[in-house]
């Protein structure tokens, strides 16, 4: 017999080690750089009590007695209308926290990509593209090219961000 059958195998050895290890990088993490932000629907929640205290510790002498009952009841029943929507669909607020953030990667590649364009022609006016010459068989009606023309857009289309 070799050692190694001679003990008993603890099979879940191995996951209480890789379970230790992360959560001693995860306390690691947290005292580095602090806690985690929540699910996109804490995050929400959380920003509507700051800007619901915000609105309520502000007292101008503007406003009436009666205009600060109405801010708060107003504040109020903003707070009513969001808890259950979140508490029904935390995982809506992820998916459209997902989607901005999916928006905001392409519109910054479109936006890089223009200002490369910019100033490669700043720096070397040469580089810059000629205008397209006219299509010649733009008018031609037996041009396979011309299907749906009048019609709108059909399949893709360029949009320029200018």
């Amino acid at each position: 017999m070799s050692e190694a059958t001679d003990r008993p195998v603890d099979g879940d050895a191995w996951a209480d080690a890789c379970a230790e290890d992360l959560a001693e990088e995860k306390a690691r993490r947290r005292a580095q750089y602090g806690p985690q932000p929540g699910s996109a629907a804490e995050e929400l929640r959380k920003l509507v009590d700051a800007v619901a205290d915000k609105v309520s510790s502000l007292q101008s002498p503007l406003l009436g007695v009666a205009a600060q009952g109405a801010v708060q009841q107003a504040i109020r029943q903003a707070k009513s209308a969001v808890e259950p929507v979140i508490e029904r669909n935390p995982q809506v607020f992820d998916h459209l926290a997902a989607a901005g953030n999916e928006l905001l990667a392409a519109y910054r590649s479109a936006v890089e990509g223009q200002e490369s364009r910019w100033t490669r022609t700043a720096a070397d006016p040469s580089r810059a593209t000629p205008a397209a010459p006219a299509d010649k068989a733009a008018d031609d009606p037996s041009d396979p090219r011309d299907e749906g023309r009048g019609e709108g857009p059909s399949g893709t289309e360029r949009i320029d961000l200018d």
